[in-house]
Parts: structure tokens; C-alpha cells; sequence
């Protein structure tokens, strides 16, 4: 893998972490991780539990008669307006969140986004709870309770997956960031080492001739050897 597709492929990893969404750079093909057999049929189970409580939340809410209870027209106001609260969020907003996360079943985004909205029906449903208890029937009490248990479970199972996400997450980063590192160290150009070799032979110079230096005036004649302007001896 080039240095260019490596940094291509984290760039997506984390946007799409992030925003949620498939990055497709321009040139280059949507980077995708498969997702294994196991995640999508966790994933897949945990949302249909948590469709079915949906609905069974929905019917239960819509059996509750407010109207009936003994409490102050303030208190009634709130739980109705809290119940209605619950029954928008389960008909309209967490089908649709629902959908976002089984059409991407490993997006930490869209997995945070149920949590949270898990995490606000849980408040909402729990003031509705404590409100039938202290003015409803023992009998609806006790079917919002066990909803409201549902619910939470499903939250924590949701929480539990997002944390596993983002370990998983975390690991491909590390493993994506090694491979930058080790493509950028590889990309790198070397300045190799010339080596200059000169074959070429210094000319030598010639050898100088010894030049015989001339008599000094001081030197004497050697023996038998006439000196110049003297006649030689006769015998």
C-alpha cells in the first residue's frame, strides 16, 4: 500500500468515525471495513429486542388513563405531557435512528446517537414511572416498571457496544498511523555516496641529466697534466 492510499484510508476512518458517514475521495475507491458475522448479528439482534419493547412500550402508554388519577391538575399536566413525550420519540425519532444504524452497522456515531436517545427516554419514562406509582394503579405501575427495566437494558447494551467499537476503532488507527510511519520512512530518498576514481596517471617528470661542473681555478693539475701557456718538456 502506498503512502497516499494509507493516509487516504485513515483520513476516511476518521471522518467517517466522526461524521458518521462513507468518505469517497476523489480517485480513489470508498475505503470500507467488512464488518464480521459476529458484530452484525449482535447489532442486528439488540435492535430487534429493541423494536418489539418499542412497541409494547406504545401500547402500554396508551392504556394509561391519566384522567382517572387522584392527583392535582398540575401533576396530571406533567405526566401527560411526559407521556406524550415518550410515545413521539418511540413512533417518530428512534425508528429513524434505528434504520441510521442498521444501514451502518459499526458507525460509533450512529451508536452513540441511540445511546443517547436511550439514555433520554430512560430519564422521561422514569418520571412517568414514579408518577403512576404514586397516583396511578399498582397494576400499570407495575407494566411501566418492567418497560422501563427493558429499556434500560437496552441501554446498557448499547453502551457496552460502543465501547467495544471504539477499541476496535482505536486499533486500526494504530495500525493505519504504523503504516504511514513506515511508508514515510520508506519514501524518503537516500543521497548515495559517490566515489570518484581517477585513472588518470600524473605524468612524470624527466629525470634531469647530471651536468659536469667546470674546473675551479683553485684546483690543481693533476700530475703529467701540462698547465696551459707552458711549453712541455723535452726530453
Amino acid at each position: 500500500m502506498s503512502l497516499h492510499s494509507i493516509q487516504i484510508a485513515v483520513a476516511t476512518l476518521v471522518l467517517a468515525s466522526i461524521a458518521g458517514a462513507q468518505i469517497e475521495p476523489a480517485g480513489q475507491q470508498t475505503v470500507v471495513a467488512p464488518v464480521s458475522y459476529a458484530s452484525l448479528s449482535q447489532v442486528t439482534s439488540l435492535l430487534g429486542q429493541l423494536e418489539q419493547q418499542s412497541q409494547t412500550t406504545q401500547v402500554d402508554l396508551a392504556k394509561l388513563r391519566i384522567d382517572r388519577w387522584k392527583a392535582d391538575s398540575t401533576s396530571k399536566k406533567q405526566a401527560q405531557s411526559n407521556v406524550e413525550s415518550v410515545t413521539r420519540n418511540l413512533h417518530d425519532a428512534l425508528p429513524a435512528i434505528i434504520g441510521e444504524l442498521r444501514s451502518a452497522p459499526e458507525s460509533l456515531v450512529s451508536t452513540f446517537k441511540l445511546y443517547r436517545n436511550l439514555d433520554a427516554l430512560y430519564d422521561v419514562m422514569g418520571s412517568v414511572v414514579e408518577s403512576t406509582g404514586a397516583f396511578g394503579s399498582k397494576d400499570d405501575f407495575q407494566i411501566l416498571a418492567n418497560d422501563l427495566t427493558a429499556i434500560e437494558g437496552s441501554r446498557r447494551s448499547f453502551a457496552d457496544r460502543m465501547e467495544t467499537l471504539a477499541g476496535t476503532k482505536e486499533v486500526e488507527l494504530t495500525k493505519l498511523r504504523s503504516q504511514i510511519r513506515t511508508a514515510q520512512q520508506a519514501s524518503v530518498p537516500t543521497n548515495p555516496k559517490k566515489v570518484v576514481v581517477d585513472d588518470t596517471e600524473t605524468p612524470k617528470k624527466p629525470a634531469k641529466k647530471a651536468v659536469p661542473k667546470p674546473p675551479s681555478a683553485n684546483a690543481k693539475p693533476a700530475a703529467g697534466t701540462p698547465t696551459p701557456g707552458t711549453p712541455p718538456k723535452t726530453q
